[in-house]
Order: structure tokens, then C-alpha cells, then sequence
């Protein structure tokens, strides 16, 4: 943009604020925006910063030449929102440059109709990662219900422990297992860190210990506990080592 255009779009900017244009004022555009041209979208980016309300009522609007650079920008990107480049057979690289950039020109500058409809997605997932999802319980697409009757929570699973209910304390799904035992800072248990091993084996399909393994298993744990606090006892018990005085034996 010289200084003869710039002056033009200062005319052009004073019929919405009023200003007045200068030859120090279009000297100071021409600057500013010499990479710019004096197009209809300049224009149109003058128009579209004057139709936009400040976010402060009482602002007095007042546009600068970096108001029409991003506008202008801003106006021509947006006709290459669903832009796809048309190749030819056999293209060098650079056939496919001067055409690329050709195509974007004109579209960009709106001498070519820009591109109305989205580009849709074709094809389907890579067989090995459908497999990956259903041996993780996919089972499809879900349907959500067209009534209240179904409730939604009974129809979301989730992966890990926390997809079921826990059979040990009857943790529901999504929630962590807990002791069981009320505080005053826990009415519902303690939550742990980790879920009980039967949630474990419920959600992996194993199946659960019977009465008699269960009680097995809780006995082996408090040995094992029993022998570990007999250990820390006896570790407590050494008695100190008897200092010996050289010179007096």
C-alpha cells in the first residue's frame, strides 16, 4: 500500500470515526501496511472492526493499521476453512508449489468460490486397534436411552477394579474400596489405596476364593504379620554391647 491508497483507506476509515486524514497520517499507514494492498478486503476489514461493539460501552472505537493487517488476514482465511488442494498427474515439486499457492490466491482472494462443504473422515480403525478396544470390554457404540427408565451410571463401565462392584466391601462402580469401619473423618470407611483382591479377580474373571480360602488367606496374613512384629520385638531386645576397659583388666 503507497501513500495515495493509504490516504484512500483513511478516507474510507473517517466515513465510520470521523478522523481527519493527513498527508503525515497516510505516510505513517503507507508504512505500516506496505504489505498490505488497498483491496475490497481491506475495506471490508474497516467495516468489520466498526460493526464490532467494544467490550467497554463508553470506548470510543478508533481503528489502527493492525486493526486491518489481522482483520484482512483473519477475512481471507476464512474462506480457506474447507480448502483441499487439486492436484494433476505426475506433479514436480514444483508444479505442485506454483499450483498450491495459485489455488490459495485465488480462493483467499475470493475469485475463486471458496469450498462450502467439510471434508469428511474415510475408513475405519486399523483392525489391531478394534481388537486392543474389545479386549478392554468395548462392545460398541453406545446407545443412550430415550427415557429415564434405564439409568445412565448402570450402563457405563469403566476399566480397572473400579468397573464393578467390589464383593468384599460393597464398594460401588467408580468408587474406591474402604475398610469398612467408620471414623469420624470416614462415616463410610477409610478409602484405599488400592482395591481388595477380590475386586481384582471380579473384574479380570477369575474366580472368587471360597469361604474356607478366604479364611486361609486372612490367616496366612496375620502370621505373617505375627512373625514380623515378633522380629521388630527381638530387634528392640538386643542388649548393648558390653564396653571392656583394657587397662583396668
Amino acid at each position: 500500500m503507497n501513500k495515495k491508497e493509504a490516504a484512500a483507506l483513511l478516507g474510507h476509515c473517517a466515513a465510520f470515526d470521523n478522523r481527519k486524514p493527513s498527508e503525515a497520517a497516510a505516510m505513517a499507514w503507507a508504512a505500516a501496511l506496505h504489505d498490505v494492498p488497498l483491496d475490497q478486503d481491506a475495506k471490508a476489514a474497516v467495516a468489520a472492526y466498526y460493526s464490532t461493539p467494544p467490550k467497554d460501552p463508553d470506548q470510543k472505537l478508533w481503528i489502527l493499521p493492525h486493526h486491518v493487517s489481522t482483520l484482512r488476514t483473519k477475512i481471507r482465511n476464512q474462506r480457506l476453512e474447507n480448502f483441499q488442494y487439486q492436484p494433476i498427474p505426475d506433479e514436480t515439486v514444483g508444479e505442485y508449489l506454483a499450483r498450491y499457492r495459485g489455488q490459495v490466491r485465488a480462493i483467499a482472494s475470493g475469485r475463486v468460490a471458496a469450498p462450502t462443504g467439510r471434508l469428511a473422515l474415510e475408513g475405519a480403525p486399523p483392525a489391531s486397534f478394534m481388537r486392543q478396544l474389545e479386549d478392554r470390554g468395548w462392545e460398541g457404540n453406545r446407545t443412550v436411552p430415550d427415557s429415564d427408565e434405564e439409568p445412565l451410571a448402570d450402563t457405563v463401565r469403566r476399566a480397572g477394579p473400579l468397573g464393578v462392584e467390589c464383593p468384599m466391601c460393597g464398594a460401588e462402580i467408580g468408587f474406591p474400596c474402604s475398610t469398612g469401619k467408620a471414623t469420624s473423618k470416614h462415616p463410610l470407611g477409610k478409602p484405599l489405596a488400592k482395591p481388595h483382591t477380590a475386586r481384582t479377580r471380579a473384574v479380570s474373571g477369575e474366580p472368587q476364593l471360597t469361604i474356607a480360602q478366604r479364611a486361609a488367606e486372612e490367616e496366612r496374613i496375620r502370621e505373617a504379620s505375627r512373625r514380623a512384629l515378633e522380629r521388630l520385638a527381638a530387634e528392640e531386645n538386643i542388649p548393648d554391647a558390653e564396653i571392656v576397659d583394657e587397662e583396668a583388666s
